[in-house]
């Protein structure tokens, strides 16, 4: 009984591990306007290219922006090109070189974009810190992202810098310290293209977060184990759960089924006796499952029972099956 116990033990760690379960640097950028129409300000690690008309010492190679937001050239020295348009680099570049050139003609290039940072964390397949190029909306970032994983909840919440404006969206507010705006909205609205005006620009700094939906999870001698992701409801009953896994295996015992739940105020899971095969002859009632659930139903086979279950969870890190309820 220990063995079999350890057995599940594990496979319930495997389960919810697979349920569970890089920073980019952009390409050459136009220079000039940054995201939302903003002129956009020059930081540091960009990647610039200078060429003035008839100079030699400007040949055109790529120039990075220091940490310091700094940049040395020839003739001219020492330019804090940090927060500075490429418009207004080009004019102080210009004012420098007058006394060795007649007339100059500047001309500044964005080749790299790294100082308009996004994070995108969550239920995505590739998150972590890209850089915008240009104007993104929320899709186009969420795109980018590797899109949304098969476990990705409901809403997507964005958390913006006040410097950038409230987030035009109904429902935004202002955190306490009053340095940032937070909105949520619908992944369905958003996906299918309800209201459009969803899809709003991405600014610098913006973080994406999208949550882990809630799920429970059925496992053991049924056709078809994996994970259940609830939907606009906030609950599936043991026999809802059994129909999206398929029903019995020839081999289950209902009647000793059961349910592992966290136990409030705690890590540990607490088994829960369910009598399957009584509930499925209507001799007892449909018993509602919590999230995080784990409906385990064991096997006639005894011994191997835990056995299958492990299998099942070692597997399920490439092949788990996870059905999602109506969003």
């Amino acid at each position: 009984m220990r063995m079999r116990e350890k057995l599940l033990s594990a496979a319930v760690v495997l389960w919810l591990a697979a349920a569970s379960a890089g920073g980019q640097t952009g390409g050459a950028a136009a220079g000039g306007s940054g995201p939302g129409g903003r002129a956009y300000a020059l930081g540091p690690d960009d990647e610039i290219v200078i060429t003035v008309a008839e100079a030699e010492d400007f040949p055109g190679k790529p120039v990075r922006i220091g940490p310091t937001g700094s940049i040395s050239l020839p003739m001219v020295g020492r330019i804090e090109a940090a927060g500075l348009t490429v418009e207004q680099l080009e004019a102080e570049l210009a004012a420098r070189l007058k006394t060795y050139i007649r007339n100059p003609q500047v001309t500044v290039t964005v080749t790299e974009m790294r100082s308009q940072p996004v994070s995108v964390i969550g239920s995505v397949g590739q998150p972590g810190v890209r850089q915008l190029q240009g104007r993104k909306t929320l899709m186009e970032v969420l795109s980018e992202a590797g899109g949304l994983k098969e476990d990705a909840g409901h809403t997507v919440k964005i958390t913006r810098r006040m410097e950038y404006g409230p987030i035009p969206l109904p429902g935004a507010v202002t955190d306490a310290s009053g340095q940032f705006s937070i909105a949520e909205v619908s992944l369905r609205e958003l996906m299918q293209a309800q209201n459009p005006l969803l899809n709003i620009p991405i600014m610098p700094n913006d973080v994406i977060t999208v949550p882990r939906a809630e799920m429970v999870y059925v496992i053991g001698d049924v056709v078809k184990p994996g994970g259940i992701i609830l939907g606009d409801q906030s609950t599936v009953t043991v026999l809802q759960a059994l129909s999206m896994a398929a029903g019995l295996e020839k081999t289950a015992k209902p009647q000793d089924a059961k349910i592992l739940r966290v136990a409030p105020g705690s890590t540990q899971r607490v088994e829960v006796a369910v009598n399957l095969k009584d509930i499925l002859a209507g001799k007892r009632s449909d018993v509602p499952m919590e999230k995080e659930d784990i409906l385990f139903v064991p096997s006639s086979k005894g011994k191997t029972a835990a056995l299958r279950i492990l299998e099942a969870a070692v597997g399920s890190g490439t092949t788990a099956i996870i059905w999602r309820g109506a969003r």
